[in-house]
């Protein structure tokens, strides 16, 4: 059941920074002032989805790794201290400056900076978070047996 709850978490995680990504890169590159300051009052509004699935994801997957000496695992934790300095960093501050700016009409270079560094960010959770769920569904696989042929 723990390992359900964690991949739930973590799908929803990724799911949930993936489409604030995508939201904000197409926004930015179609969208209009109204456009723009809706997509970043969405992206802070969906921190209360974002935020639950990252700690369970967390907690679960602390939970699980207890007393695992694999290396696979090993690499999910260390990206995962990655992913959660970003976003507590960088990510989260960020959405709160964008919809603060954006709700104020204030389009200016510091949004565009701040911007392109959330851009970023986002960007790098999306791929850790990816490779963490790569890694976590090799760990649920079963080995294959290769049958030793008689000839």
């Amino acid at each position: 059941m723990k390992t359900r709850i964690h991949a739930a978490a973590g799908a929803i995680a990724l799911i949930a920074v993936s489409a604030f990504w995508l939201s904000t890169a197409t926004v930015e590159l179609l969208g209009d002032t109204t456009a723009i300051a809706m997509v970043k009052n969405c992206v802070l509004a969906g921190m209360a989805v974002l935020i639950p699935a990252m700690i369970i994801a967390g907690a679960s997957g602390f939970s699980l790794s207890k007393g695992w000496k694999s290396p696979v695992v090993a690499r999910k934790a260390r990206r995962m201290r990655i992913i959660a300095a970003n976003g507590l960093l960088v990510l989260v501050p960020s959405a709160f400056l964008l919809s603060s700016f954006a709700t104020a009409g204030r389009f200016d270079s510091l949004f565009m900076i701040v911007q392109a560094i959330e851009l970023v960010a986002g960007a790098t959770n999306i791929a850790l978070l990816s490779l963490n769920m790569r890694d976590g569904l090799s760990l649920r696989r079963k080995p294959v047996r290769l049958a030793a042929r008689a000839r």
